[in-house]
């Protein structure tokens, strides 16, 4: 079954086209390599696919429904295509924005709906896979750059 699939999808940034009619279809259960060097559209790319950015020509399709602005209002839509794709961005500086590691941890788990006993299931199980339960209460501010990664 086809997840994600992009029609001849553009993007340009202030003119400087960072991608340029790309094709893809990935389907549910296919692992996939993305690879290039700096500057040819990879983060471009993930941006889109997780709906942070739109085609500016062409579509992006998940789950075959069209990703677009009135797309990703919808809540309901925007949960579904949010549970099954992530983004980690590559610089932590611009990803952590709450008041504790916890708090971090808990944002995606509940953006997903999920009751407060899951929320915090999870987040312990992330925090002891990851060996950082002791970061818990601490300020992502002030973290190492290596500690700030793993949260």
């Amino acid at each position: 079954m086809e997840l994600i699939r992009l029609d001849k999808a553009s993007f340009a940034y202030a003119g400087q086209i960072a991608l340029r009619r790309v094709g893809l279809a990935i389907c549910e259960g296919e692992t996939v390599i993305l690879q290039g060097p700096n500057g040819c559209g990879k983060s471009t790319l993930l941006k889109m696919i997780n709906g942070l950015i739109f085609p500016e020509e062409g579509a992006y399709y998940f789950d075959g429904q069209k990703v677009d602005a009135s797309s990703m209002k919808d809540k309901g839509f925007s949960r579904r295509l949010h549970q099954r794709i992530g983004f980690i961005f590559q610089d932590p500086e611009v990803q952590l924005f709450c008041g504790s590691v916890r708090e971090e941890i808990e944002f995606g788990p509940v953006q997903m709906g999920l009751s407060e006993e899951e929320v915090r299931r999870r987040t312990d199980d992330v925090m002891a896979l990851l060996g950082i339960e002791d970061l818990a209460s601490r300020a992502p501010y002030n973290l190492s750059g290596g500690e700030k990664k793993k949260v």
